[in-house]
């Protein structure tokens, strides 16, 4: 299944670069809208710190927790990062639900992962009030979490590509909350009219996504990825 998770036809988040500056940041987007950033920040220095090799040589004895890739994501599992990698990146199973399938996203260790969070360069805007924390995640190909909400953020991704559904706070998406994006995608997505769906956009490596609070949104990843979060608590 590597590399046939389709991009969408058109990408319908607005982009900004690294003209942006902070009050137009705070004016246009930050409590209103999604936009992709380009160009912001280089963290050339901190991919290469996540290659496969790299990431295992720093972190394969440590064990990770596993989050089930449903809405609610109750089920957590502890494995070492090298078995993870070896044996449980692998595509997604389109038939699997999300409560049997595990994922690497964001239940990092800040004592083991601390260090290679400190060569990150996060984005340079902030929302008055929060503070950053981040979540780190690899994951293979059709892998994602489906449909839900928190405060605002920011997503990154370093390898790979991730596409994104975003819908505003006030329009529920129609989704079960144990089916996977992938069965989403597969299913639901091509029956909704053009009034119904989502923003959404296919991340690159360096283009960061920024997402204000309470909005609802979905992730596939279309290869093996690696990303990072900030979230803005």
């Amino acid at each position: 299944l590597a590399g046939t998770v389709p991009e969408e036809p058109r990408c319908t988040v607005e982009r900004a670069d690294a003209s942006l500056t902070y009050s137009l940041f705070l004016q246009r987007f930050a409590f209103s809208r999604p936009v992709i950033l380009g160009g912001v920040t280089d963290n050339s220095a901190f991919r290469a710190l996540c290659t496969r090799d790299k990431l295992l040589a720093a972190f394969g004895p440590f064990p990770v927790r596993l989050s089930t890739a449903n809405t609610y994501s109750y089920r957590k599992v502890d494995v070492p990062f090298q078995e993870y990698v070896e044996h449980l990146l692998k595509p997604q199973d389109p038939a699997r639900l999300g409560s049997d399938t595990l994922y690497f996203f964001g239940d990092n260790n800040f004592t083991e992962w601390g260090p290679l969070f400190q060569r990150y360069v996060p984005p340079p805007f902030r929302i008055p009030g929060t503070s950053p924390a981040y979540s780190f995640g690899v994951a293979g190909s059709g892998s994602g979490v489906p449909f839900h909400w928190h405060g605002p953020g920011f997503s990154e991704v370093i390898f790979g590509r991730k596409r994104w559904f975003l819908y505003p706070p006030d329009k529920t998406p129609h989704f079960h909350p144990n089916e996977t994006t992938l069965a989403w995608l597969q299913h639901t997505y091509p029956t909704l009219p053009p009034a119904q769906r989502p923003l959404e956009c296919t991340l690159r490596p360096g283009e960061v996504l920024y997402f204000p609070d309470r909005w609802w949104h979905a992730t596939l990843n279309l290869d093996t990825s690696v990303f990072i979060s900030t979230f803005l608590g």
